[in-house]
């Protein structure tokens, strides 16, 4: 194989599309007199709702602290956890059908059906197996249908989550909370995706994979390639908002990246 060079520009170009984070950005502004919630301006009213959310959220750990007893053996069993966790489920959805425009449930709502069916949800392994990555499911007995609801509503909840609470543009200001709840979205959907592009890749002729999303998703039509890409480019977002571990992540899921690393190394210089 004939060597080859590569130029002072080159070798930017290549940096540019290898690090999806080296171009310049413009700062988030974070202004702490702006509302919270950008849709939830009234004070009391926002008091309200995440006073609600916390109580919500306060017995998801309660049922957390229980699964960790009943798995050491250090308490007995009082309630179903699996039981308890879905009422908690269903009251976060009552909270997102009573306040919409609410981005903080709907991504709390999208995490809490990710730990009760797993991220390896949106992808159905004929034969068994997956990505491997992804933790145990509390409710690794749901039915395809209840498989299929669930990725449905996480994509829906982090997908408007993030179009609620995206600033109209780069130098539009928006508050510590906002920009929290923005980070985490973005953050677990490009962790979803990440998961979804491995199972994808590790399956076998004899265990071909199926996507389990709803058809009028996007995401039903993409292939591996895209699930990596935009896991990439939703760490990036997720780094950029408050969440050093995702901005981190943005390129070791980069497919170009690892592409381009790779042409790097075979090339002398």
């Amino acid at each position: 194989m004939p060597s080859a060079s590569l130029t002072n520009h080159d070798l930017f170009i290549l940096e540019k599309i290898k690090d999806p984070e080296s171009g310049p950005s413009q700062p988030v502004l974070i202004d702490p007199s702006l509302p919270r919630d950008p849709h939830i301006t009234d004070p009391s009213t926002y008091a309200h709702i995440t006073t609600l959310e916390r109580s919500i959220i306060s017995s998801i750990q309660d049922v957390e602290l229980q699964l960790a007893g009943l798995k050491s053996n250090l308490e007995p069993e009082v309630e179903d956890p699996l039981k308890r966790y879905r009422d908690c489920v269903e009251r976060l959805g009552e909270l997102v059908e009573m306040w919409p425009m609410y981005a903080s449930a709907r991504n709390n709502r999208a995490q809490a059906l990710r730990r009760l069916y797993g991220d390896g949800c949106l992808v159905k392994v004929k034969g068994g197996g997956g990505g491997g990555d992804e933790a145990v499911p509390l409710d690794a007995e749901a039915s395809e249908q209840d498989l299929m609801n669930a990725g449905r509503t996480i994509l829906e909840d982090l997908s408007t989550a993030i179009r609620l609470l995206m600033p109209a543009t780069p130098y539009a200001a928006i508050s510590s909370q906002a920009s929290k709840t923005l980070s985490q979205a973005y953050t677990q959907r490009g962790a979803l995706y990440h998961l979804t592009a491995k199972s994808l890749s590790l399956a076998t002729q004899n265990h071909p994979p199926e996507l389990r999303i709803d058809p009028t998703r996007p995401e039903a039509k993409w292939e591996v390639v895209e699930f990596e890409e935009m896991a990439s480019r939703d760490f990036v977002m997720g780094g950029r908002y408050g969440n050093e571990v995702a901005g981190k992540l943005a390129v070791g899921v980069n497919p170009m990246a690892r592409l381009c690393g790779s042409m790097v190394g075979e090339v002398k210089i």
